[in-house]
């Protein structure tokens, strides 16, 4: 059986619309499929940010860790352990500030193991995460995605790819703090019943 990760990061609870396209894919994919979904809210998880004592921690071979090292370095495992598993990863998350939320770049920080996640070879670095399809269900008040000023979508678009998932799709529901607001979150929701049909 195939498994899905459901990565959420929006501060907006139910009221968010990223959470909100993200589930509805996540969970129309599971009953098309057949597929289990992991959820990880990372502004429920309270994400560690890297300093050099975790760093030092993830790189150190299980075998050769410290006690202190293992508890370290436990969360990053569990993060990369879901990745790993997982066939497809949903993302729900929201531009702030035009990019990225702290907790989206702490879980970056945290999966990015070399040697497991990915590889430095001589032709530069090297994704070993390939064959995984993942979506990006992407909202703003007013940065419209692709734009000059989303540092967001492209950015979490080219970490993916850097870990070797290069299948990636992007459901925007951009300036939905405009005017015609309601009609993009709309048109949104009807590219994710699309998906999950």
């Amino acid at each position: 059986m195939s498994n899905i990760l459901h990565i959420t990061a929006s501060i907006r609870g139910n009221e968010s619309v990223s959470r909100s396209l993200s589930n509805t894919l996540a969970q129309g994919l599971s009953s098309k499929s057949g597929a289990s979904v992991v959820e990880r809210d990372l502004t429920a998880n309270d994400l560690p940010f890297i300093d050099a004592d975790r760093f030092a921690a993830n790189l150190a071979p299980h075998a050769e860790r410290t006690g202190e090292q293992q508890k370290l370095a436990a969360i990053a495992d569990e993060l990369i352990d879901e990745l790993k598993a997982a066939d497809t990863i949903v993302f729900g998350v929201p531009i702030y500030n035009f990019s990225v939320p702290a907790t989206v770049k702490a879980w970056a920080d945290l999966v990015a193991r070399a040697g497991t996640t990915f590889a430095y070879t001589p032709d530069g670095p090297k994704g070993l995460l390939e064959g995984k399809k993942a979506y990006i269900a992407v909202a703003s008040g007013g940065t419209p995605v692709g734009s000059d000023i989303d540092f967001m979508t492209p950015w979490l678009t080219f970490f993916l790819g850097f870990l070797g998932i290069h299948d990636v799709e992007v459901i925007a529901a951009d300036g939905i703090m405009g005017d015609d607001g309601e009609e993009k979150i709309a048109t949104a929701n009807d590219a994710v019943a699309k998906l999950a049909a």
